[in-house]
């Protein structure tokens, strides 16, 4: 079994190794060698919509990205035991070492995707930028933080990171310039293509499920749009479903996506293209999981393959975080040596590794074709 899932397509020439071509196209020559402010060390804070494992991980591979790039001194940053990032960060507060940056522990921000938490929470973090301007930079984690600190009311650089469209969502104004020069927002314009484009070839899917909440934020967390753009040009149908997900009540959420995962399987679609929201975390994803395999329907999980690891059948592999992190620790550095955020090349393209689960595969009876090639990075069981 092994050997069959070990495989991709040779002929699939929109999946490719990024270059990281994201570090040659600045508007300038900048450095990323450890620097101080002035004799004191940079303040660093943080700011999310609300609490999803995408953030996490994105945050820690930053700052193990930081360290890579010598800023910060080796340490192995422990496995946390929720999404919340506000454990990592206090974390990070009371152990990071270094003589350059700092993490100041109130200087973490979260709206609990609660809306009117979200409008006050802004304006404190925009009051505190222009006031007591005691932070340097900021990262905005997700689409709310993005929208939220991508305007003209400070000047403090704000790197947004974790975005499924940042340009839809308005965060930006193109792939190659924000627009603004204190925002940078990480973008690959082609990513859920990629991905729906692989499932498509190697499930060979006629319809294809989808659940998302139908708001303009939850189309584009989903990436909903590139789906059916994607199912026009390849000759499948979208089945869409209907959830909740920003909102306080994370219960709520998970019962939405749930129900659609049995309307699913009720109306017997080939596959399920699991996307990033609030209703799908590490409380719920086995069972989830458990409901398509159960009705012999493959999953891929658009967030990545931490929901492989649960359950779900394929997804990219874990090698996009890491690539992810030394491309936002680059950015991060090159700003602290002078550069404005909107200088900086904003597009890089994930390595396309693949994750599998094996037991999963063995439940679907799901067999990778044959003229498919060796490039799988993760198995799972």
């Amino acid at each position: 079994m092994k050997k069959l899932i070990r495989v991709f397509v040779v002929s699939m020439t929109f999946v490719f190794l990024s270059s990281l071509n994201g570090f040659t196209a600045d508007k300038g020559n900048f450095s990323t060698a450890p620097k101080t402010n002035n004799g004191k060390k940079w303040r660093i804070g943080f700011y999310e919509g609300g609490d999803y494992i995408d953030y996490q991980s994105t945050l820690t591979a930053t700052v193990n990205g930081m360290i890579t790039l010598g800023w910060i001194e080796k340490i192995e940053i422990p496995k946390q035991e929720s999404a919340h990032t506000s454990a990592l960060w206090k974390w990070l507060s009371a152990n990071v070492k270094s003589n350059y940056l700092e993490f100041p522990a109130d200087a973490h921000y979260s709206a609990n995707w609660d809306d009117e938490l979200r409008k006050k929470m802004a304006e404190d973090i925009i009051n505190r930028l222009n006031n007591k301007k005691d932070i340097d930079l900021m990262i905005a984690s997700g689409t709310w933080a993005g929208q939220d600190l991508a305007n003209n009311k400070h000047q403090t650089p704000v790197i947004v990171v974790s975005t499924s469209d940042p340009l839809k969502a308005g965060i930006i104004k193109s792939i190659e310039d924000s627009g603004n020069d204190y925002i940078h927002a990480r973008v690959d314009p082609l990513r859920y293509k990629r991905q729906v484009e692989l499932f498509h070839e190697v499930a060979k899917f006629k319809t294809l499920g989808i659940a998302y909440e139908n708001t303009e934020a939850g189309r584009s967390y989903g990436a909903v749009d590139m789906v059916e753009n994607t199912a026009q040009e390849r000759g499948f149908e979208v089945v869409s479903c209907y959830t909740q997900s920003d909102i306080p009540d994370k219960t709520i959420a998970q019962e939405s996506v749930k129900k659609c995962f049995e309307e699913f399987a009720a109306k017997k679609v080939d596959a399920i293209y699991v996307t990033a929201q609030r209703g799908i975390n590490s409380d719920n994803i086995s069972e989830l999981a458990n409901i398509a395999n159960k009705n012999k329907i493959p999953t891929f999980s658009q967030p990545g393959s931490k929901f492989v690891e649960n359950g779900l059948l394929m997804s990219v592999a874990k090698a996009g975080f890491q690539a992810n992190g030394i491309f936002h620790a680059q950015t991060i550095a090159k700003v602290f040596n002078g550069a404005k955020p909107r200088q900086l090349e904003q597009v890089l393209e994930n390595p396309q590794k693949i994750a599998i689960n094996e037991k999963t595969a063995e439940i679907l009876q799901f067999k990778i074709p044959i003229e498919f090639v060796e490039i799988i990075d993760e198995v799972y069981n």
